[in-house]
């Protein structure tokens, strides 16, 4: 098979798997606090589903990097069964699939020990302030300790580098942009913000209000020296900075995700697979092609595989976000995967 092209000659060789559309937290950007009515369990892609889709992706399709998400990927009981899976897998060049997790932190000490035996390559956690009130305001639950622990356990665990994720909101944690920085810095962790995207509840995301790129470099640049590294960053999401050391932290680098003011789409090489075995081509995708139906169905591997080929192909140029007729996913990004 030719692999996963679209009309615009991009190839898809990352697979966003959503593990489950649960979460443990309740994210102002993400969900209303009431959370969100959840996928029944019959609906839900078990275990044995998502090993088989992994495998069509890798062997048949050529997908080389496997990220897990949710909703909150560690809330799904079978995790190191399927990262375990997926590392025994091989590419058609005979490539070993990276594995990594996108995780807001909760119990993931506990998890680190197995999914380290598993063959979990790295880990992005999310981390939206230091301060536990602001913490607690934003993700309404009081877990700021839990998920620092986490991070230290990451670390000592040698999943490095070490990501941090954070989501900067208007008039909500902007202070911590500098502090997080820092924090980051002097533990060797790689921080990455990102502009907040229209993927939470429905008609709450404001474009004239979300914090932008050149506002996020602009408040490190009033404490940390920072050069651009390289020359563009691909079909990677972050562009990043180096930060120069100082007498406070040893530098290192930062990056930011401004998927809204300076998208990658040209250079997008991501398929997404929902918790309910749903493929998308993007993210902010209002298409979907159903393939647990296909797996459910009894239909073949290649039948499943020329299925996901012809949702990549439809791929669009872009995501849209900024043209007049653009329309919300009704899925918010728990839903979808991160």
């Amino acid at each position: 098979m030719d692999g996963l092209v679209d009309r615009q000659g991009r190839v898809a060789r990352d697979l966003r798997v959503s593990l489950t559309d649960r979460c443990n937290l309740r994210c102002a950007y993400c969900m209303p606090a009431e959370g969100l009515p959840w996928l029944p369990n019959d609906e839900v892609l078990s275990d044995a589903e998502v090993n088989r889709l992994i495998r069509i992706g890798v062997e048949s399709l050529g997908i080389t990097k496997l990220r897990f998400t949710g909703g909150e990927p560690l809330l799904r009981p079978g995790l190191e069964g399927i990262v375990q899976a997926a590392k025994q897998l091989r590419t058609p060049t005979g490539e070993v699939p990276e594995t990594a997790l996108t995780t807001n932190g909760l119990g993931l000490d506990k998890r680190l020990a197995g999914l380290v035996a598993a063959g979990l390559d790295r880990v992005n956690v999310s981390l939206d302030s230091l301060d536990r009130q602001r913490y607690a305001t934003l993700t309404r639950r009081d877990r700021l300790p839990d998920v620092l622990r986490s991070l230290e356990a990451a670390d000592a665990a040698g999943l490095h580098p070490v990501k941090v994720n954070a989501v900067v909101m208007r008039d909500s944690n902007e202070d911590d942009i500098v502090p997080l920085a820092l924090h980051c810095l002097s533990r060797g962790y790689e921080l990455r913000f990102i502009e907040q995207m229209p993927l939470g509840p429905q008609g709450e995301w404001d474009r004239d209000a979300m914090v932008t790129q050149t506002e996020i470099l602009d408040r490190l640049r009033t404490r940390l020296e920072l050069t651009p590294i390289g020359d563009g960053r691909g079909s990677a999401p972050a562009e990043l900075w180096q930060v120069a050391a100082d007498r406070t932290q040893p530098g290192g680098r930062i990056g930011v995700i401004a998927s809204v003011t300076s998208p990658f789409c040209a250079a997008c090489d991501r398929t997404r697979l929902t918790s309910d075995g749903q493929i998308r081509s993007c993210l902010f995708s209002r298409r979907e092609t159903d393939l647990r139906g296909l797996l459910r169905g009894g239909a073949s591997d290649s039948g499943i595989a020329e299925a996901w080929q012809a949702t990549q192909w439809a791929k669009p140029p872009a995501h849209g976000i900024d043209e007049d007729g653009f329309v919300q996913p009704a899925r918010t990004m728990s839903a979808i995967g991160g």
